[in-house]
């Protein structure tokens, strides 16, 4: 079954769109026509086409200037040229202005099949890279998940064995575990890993761009919308969507986020056109959703679409078998990175096994970075783990008399100090949230 896409041909001659729109509906795409080239801009300011059948050779607007202003509008669109005046030299220029191929008048059915599904997986991959650019490195992008506590053996299992269905996941943990490492293993193990992982934000999606952002919009459908774009439902079509955070949407916007959940549809903020997208959802958050539906800020309905299949990741404290594990292995990473630190001393491990960790796996990552960085030798020693962060000496002594409570107690007056007692920045200095924040400052009365 072909890829999905939304096609457009553009040709004077009513046989050939004709023709053109049959055989590719027949093949399920989407596809429309245009008489002419004013006309297909028209619709291609109104909406996006993956790709762009474009005869060459039309009355008043050339397919050439069509496609110099095609390009312009939609760097991206993959157009093929349809001539009757098949010369090299037509082709040549026409690919020297960005078309991707061409097709001679007359062509078959299947000949323009074979070309289209080429086009739209040149596309595709267009739009893949474009995001991953945007997203994090090849070193993040990586889904190895190490550990040996049953906690986490128990949580790639359940990856594991969801990962073969299309099921929708919801994933729980505190800032820091790793939920979207688990969301590209499932993606990576899935029928879906060739396929795009799009990964949304939505703590940092802002309200009034939030269905752009999401669904994309076309050219002028409000202020500073100069072209028509594509969202992130529609890069990751045929893939998997990562929804990071979801507890952030507000419950306004859910309600847009069910409709398209529920009937895998959308449409760019601008157009009445409706599109199919064929995504696989994976969500997560660190707050307590069940809480969040009793305060009212999240809609039941909602949360019951995305907790089909639950996974949760409990924090490293809650797994210190597994701090030994990350440390060789982030050592690992790093060293090939700067100089080749080949160990950590005995002293600098024990303060790692028994330091609680509050931004879990990344907090330990930072550290381990930084160690990696500031070590004179070969052997990370705890003086090396020092920053702003941890009082480590008063640390050690802490540990050493077994007071990790009294440990973190310190550590969250320390930063309450630092930021005038503002809660939001204390949670994301500290790498967790507010509602475990409030509950650290309850257990330990802590007054500021």
């Amino acid at each position: 079954m072909p890829l999905s896409a939304n096609i457009l041909v553009i040709d004077d001659d009513e046989s050939i769109r004709l023709g053109c729109v049959q055989t590719l509906t027949e093949q399920g795409y989407r596809a429309q026509a245009a008489e002419d080239g004013h006309t297909g801009l028209e619709k291609i300011d109104k909406e996006s086409f993956d790709v762009v059948l474009l005869d060459l050779k039309m009355p008043g607007l050339s397919g050439m200037d069509v496609l110099k202003q095609l390009k312009e509008n939609d760097p991206n669109c993959v157009v093929i040229v349809i001539t009757g005046y098949a010369t090299i030299d037509s082709a040549v220029e026409a690919i020297k202005q960005g078309a991707y191929d061409y097709l001679p008048k007359p062509f078959s059915p299947d000949v323009l099949s074979s070309v289209v599904k080429k086009a739209v997986r040149n596309r595709r991959q267009i739009l893949e890279d474009a995001y991953t650019r945007l997203t994090l490195g090849q070193e993040m992008m990586s889904d190895t998940i190490i550990g040996r506590s049953n906690a986490i053996k128990g949580a790639v299992l359940r990856a594991q064995k969801v990962a073969s269905t299309d099921a929708t996941v919801l994933i729980t943990g505190e800032t820091g575990v790793g939920k979207e490492l688990v969301a590209r293993r499932i993606h990576r193990l899935s029928r879906r890993r060739d396929r795009p992982f799009v990964t949304v934000d939505c703590g940092r999606l802002v309200e009034t761009l939030f269905e752009s952002e999401m669904f994309g919009h076309v050219r002028g459908s409000f202020t500073g919308a100069t072209e028509t774009t594509q969202g992130k439902f529609e890069l990751a079509n045929g893939g998997t969507i990562f929804l990071d955070e979801v507890a952030n949407i507000s419950i306004n916007m859910q309600s847009r986020l069910l409709r398209v959940i529920q009937e895998r549809e959308i449409s760019k903020v601008g157009s009445p056109e409706r599109i199919n997208v064929d995504v696989r959802i994976i969500s997560a958050t660190n707050r307590d959703l069940l809480e969040e539906i009793r305060e009212g800020r999240f809609r039941e309905d909602l949360f019951y679409r995305f907790n089909v299949f639950p996974i949760h990741i409990p924090p490293l404290r809650e797994r210190r078998e597994d701090i030994s594990l990350l440390v060789g292995y982030f050592l690992k990473i790093f060293s090939q990175k700067s100089r080749a630190v080949k160990r950590i001393s005995k002293e600098a491990m024990r303060f790692l096994d028994m330091y609680d960790w509050p931004g879990n796996v990344r907090e330990l990552r930072n550290a381990i970075e930084r160690a990696s960085v500031t070590c004179e030798g070969e052997i990370i020693e705890l003086n090396d783990l020092s920053y702003d962060r941890l009082d480590f000496q008063t640390d050690m002594d802490l540990l050493k008399q077994g007071s990790l409570a009294e440990l973190e107690k310190q550590e969250i007056v320390k930063v309450l100090k630092q930021f005038s007692g503002h809660r939001t920045k204390v949670a994301e200095y500290l790498g967790i949230n507010r509602k475990t924040l409030r509950e650290k400052i309850q257990k330990y009365g802590i007054r500021i």
